[in-house]
């Protein structure tokens, strides 16, 4: 368990815990259990994903399950999951009831968004409205649960807490749109791991998807084929499948989708009856993530 922890990441939704609750008046010594547990659900999701994805590598280094063994990756995973609601028994009863309502329906829509990827392996009908789902799912909610957790903590309304969470929600999918962008078209010295990673993998991502709907019949076949190999050179198959993003426009479609989320994410912030500069905190930290090349 705190061998994962050790090994560092954005620390994201943490930091977005700590940001809302100070942004409704609260202060960052009360949210910091419910953003400990943020951070150990997170950690737990990984330590699972990287079970089912058989990956040997997370952050650069070994994954927990192959550093020990199947058995125990499964249940510092389990005892993770324990662990992140056991922070939140420290707040009154009626904010704990709070927390853990959204804290358990963010838990179970994360293993469905899992589900979803996973399902996604191994057909060839995924479409775009279902990969959004799976990355609001997988990745978004827990970002817009992040949010929220903060502004419970701080005591704010209902209505600010739901247009948080939505801030969450519409940077986390953005986030993750991102990630896919970067991974085909970071740079490598910025990036941090090896740049066409989802295009040797054969994943079925946001770019992937939207070449397939905007390309033509040629362009498709030819896509599809060389997400049906592993060649020996794998530099020519990442070059071909991004010449392919950009001919069909999914790259431009991406950098647009990403754009637009953003900017949906930004007037859910500006709805917020707060004042000005607080609001501008937040939408700092957005502009900064979105700007990220890693």
């Amino acid at each position: 368990m705190f061998y994962i922890l050790k090994l560092g990441g954005k620390r994201l939704r943490p930091a977005l815990t700590l940001l809302s609750s100070e942004l409704f008046g609260g202060t960052y010594s009360r949210a910091m259990d419910a953003a400990m547990a943020v951070e150990y659900f997170h950690n737990f999701s990984l330590i699972h994903d990287d079970i089912m994805d058989e990956a040997p590598l997370r952050r650069g280094k070994t994954t927990v399950h192959k550093k020990w063994d199947l058995n125990t990756g499964i249940l510092s995973g389990d005892a993770m999951l324990i662990e992140s609601y056991r922070f939140l028994e420290v707040y009154p009863p009626e904010v704990f009831r709070e927390l853990t309502r959204v804290f358990s329906e963010t838990a179970v829509q994360v293993c469905e968004g899992q589900q979803y990827d996973m399902d996604f392996e191994t057909r060839d009908d995924v479409t775009v409205p279902e990969y959004l789902r799976m990355i609001e799912y997988k990745t978004a909610v827990l970002v817009g649960a992040a949010v929220k957790m903060g502004a419970i903590t701080a005591g704010a309304s209902e209505g600010d807490q739901q247009k948080i969470y939505d801030f969450g929600l519409n940077l986390g999918i953005a986030f993750q749109l991102q990630d896919d962008y970067l991974d085909a078209f970071g740079d490598p010295k910025k990036f941090g791991k090896q740049v066409g990673g989802d295009i040797i993998e054969n994943k079925k991502t946001y770019l992937y998807l939207k070449a397939l709907e905007l390309g033509d019949d040629s362009q498709g076949r030819e896509l599809k084929d060389l997400f049906s190999i592993q060649p020996k050179k794998a530099d020519k198959k990442i070059d071909r499948v991004k010449e392919i993003y950009s001919q069909t426009g999914a790259t431009a479609d991406t950098k647009k989708a990403i754009s637009d989320y953003t900017a949906r994410a930004f007037s859910c912030l500006k709805a917020l009856d707060l004042p000005e500069e607080k609001k501008e905190i937040l939408m700092d930290f957005g502009k900064d993530l979105m700007g990220r090349k890693v």
